[in-house]
């Protein structure tokens, strides 16, 4: 009979690929995990894996009973989420994923009013990009995700919180010249900095912007707004920032901020989650104390 534990090793060697760090990663020996998995092995009468001396290589059989794995180890989350929920406490683990243009700007308040409203949950924190995120959510090795919407995938539910404005940001030095809005035309003038390729943020800006056949974009290989920032702070450019991170990237006062003329470009945040899991109102909940660490807003019109 295949048990939990050999699925959940055989899940740790497909993701790592080796023997050794899914060993670690299941906090069990090498000969133990080695054992479960050939047990899995002759009880399926497939071969799952083909070693090598530089590690493992899933086999065709490997690679669909690795994605029936990880379903059926999502399901036995949820089940076990079902349980906690009926019990009127949420405790456990909980893994969580953010993007990158989003974690340091909302989880050092967010964070405080988790730990205070759910004591007992042990929260894992995943800061990625969208795709990875939303992958790992619907194979089931996370629970939540805090990303920008839309999430398309027919097995994902999601729950908008609120919209992110645009800030254009300019050198501190720039004279603006009367100028107390920004418009798409102002940044064909100049170099326009954006993070590199598979950030959303990046396709956001390009898009809201009608900016898709403009040359001189440049990404530079950034991988965070903070480094866009100092390039910015530094002349090499203009950005688009989102306002959730004024507070923290402009604190220094080495950039010129402009809100955009209507209609003011934006992106949605919201909570995504998948459709299966019975943790709704929990999740809803979360949503409600992201909006409350929502950092203050800057002022309303224009330059900041």
């Amino acid at each position: 009979m295949i048990s939990f534990k050999q699925l959940r090793y055989f899940d740790a060697v497909a993701r790592h690929k080796h023997f050794g760090r899914a060993a670690d990663h299941c906090a069990v020996t090498q000969p133990a995990l080695s054992m479960q998995l050939q047990e899995l092995e002759r009880e399926l009468k497939l071969q799952l894996v083909e070693r090598r001396r530089n590690g493992i290589q899933l086999t065709e059989d490997g690679r669909e009973i690795a994605r029936r794995a990880q379903r059926i180890l999502a399901d036995l989350r949820d089940l076990r989420d079902y349980a906690h929920q009926r019990a009127g406490r949420l405790t456990g683990t909980l893994h969580f994923g953010v993007i990158p243009s989003i974690a340091p700007y909302i989880l050092p308040r967010f964070l405080p009013l988790l730990r205070d409203a759910f004591p007992e949950l042990d929260v894992h924190i995943r800061e990625t990009q969208t795709r990875q995120l939303t992958a790992e959510l619907v194979e089931g090795s996370l629970d939540l995700m805090l990303a920008a919407l839309p999430v398309d995938h027919a097995d994902i539910e999601t729950i908008r919180l609120f919209d992110d404005r645009f800030l254009l940001a300019l050198p501190a030095s720039r004279e603006l010249h009367g100028r107390v809005q920004a418009t798409p035309d102002l940044l064909k003038d100049d170099r326009l900095l954006l993070l590199e390729e598979g950030h959303c943020l990046r396709d956001q800006a390009l898009t809201f912007c009608n900016l898709r056949r403009i040359e001189n974009i440049d990404t530079f290989g950034a991988s965070s707004l903070s480094t866009l920032v100092q390039m910015v702070a530094n002349g090499l450019g203009l950005t688009l920032l989102p306002e959730i991170c004024v507070d923290v990237e402009a604190r220094y006062g080495a950039l010129k901020l402009m809100r955009f003329a209507d209609p003011e470009p934006h992106r949605v945040l919201g909570l995504a989650w998948r459709s299966s899991s019975p943790r709704k109102r929990d999740f809803v909940e979360f949503g409600r104390m992201i909006v409350e660490a929502r950092p203050a807003l800057p002022p309303e019109t224009g330059t900041i």
